[in-house]
């Protein structure tokens, strides 16, 4: 069985994935992955290194993913 992303944030060729997953006393809690997108041939291939003009897009993304982690946090919180 394969772990779906709970969300991902695009901007560009640059992404942010977020993954939940389960801790100790079934406390849930998020990673994110960072990635740049990019096609090699006929084939997506994605990448851990930016260049300095995905710099902006990966600060947008990783805020994006931030703000929902947080948000999912607080609800998750209240229950």
């Amino acid at each position: 069985m394969t772990n779906k992303p709970e969300q991902t944030f695009r901007l560009g060729a640059v992404k942010a994935t977020i993954w939940k997953n389960q801790g100790k006393n079934d406390q849930p809690f998020y990673s994110v992955s960072i990635a740049r997108v990019y096609k090699q041939g006929d084939s997506w291939k994605e990448t851990t290194s930016f260049g300095k003009d995905d710099l902006p897009k990966l600060g947008l993304v990783a805020e994006e993913a931030y703000r929902f982690i947080l948000s999912n946090s607080l609800h998750s919180d209240e229950s």
